[in-house]
């Protein structure tokens, strides 16, 4: 809207810097110039007038850009605390179906324990793969046929 970019405008050093060259060219040229050309005398009273009739619009269009951000920011923190509520939801709905599968789990082998157990199968296995043949090392030769 064009009051807000109007106000907008107003708060930047570009206005002020701009509003400063006005009223010293205003003052320069009040004061330097024949009297023939001068248009404010020294009290300058229509510069007085001219920045209280700016001042006058400015104020009110100030204040109608904020009321407009305050109703802006009132929607956006509307919606994040509903995105916020829903992101709740979710996370609480989350944790319930992780503490429902961790109890669920809790007779099923993991795969840790699925490891261990194999692990401790070839042990097992190489225990008696080594017993056996420590047997055979140890058991005397039968003859076999005469060549």
């Amino acid at each position: 809207m064009l009051s807000e970019q109007f106000a907008r405008f107003m708060g930047t050093a570009q206005f002020l810097i701009g509003m400063t060259l006005f009223v010293v060219i205003w003052v320069a040229w009040n004061l330097l110039m024949p009297a023939s050309w001068r248009f404010d005398d020294y009290p300058f009273i229509f510069l007085t007038l001219m920045l209280s009739l700016q001042a006058s619009y400015a104020a009110p269009l100030i204040l109608l850009a904020q009321n407009r951000q305050d109703d802006r920011d009132r929607v956006v923190n509307e919606q994040d605390r509903a995105r916020d509520e829903r992101n709740l939801a979710d996370t609480e709905f989350l944790t319930r179906e992780v503490a429902a599968l961790r109890i669920s789990m809790r007779d099923m082998a993991t795969r840790d324990f699925l490891r261990s157990e194999l692990r401790q199968f070839l042990e097992d296995l190489d225990e008696r793969d080594a017993a056996a043949v420590a047997r055979t090392e140890d058991a005397p030769t039968a003859p076999g046929p005469a060549s």
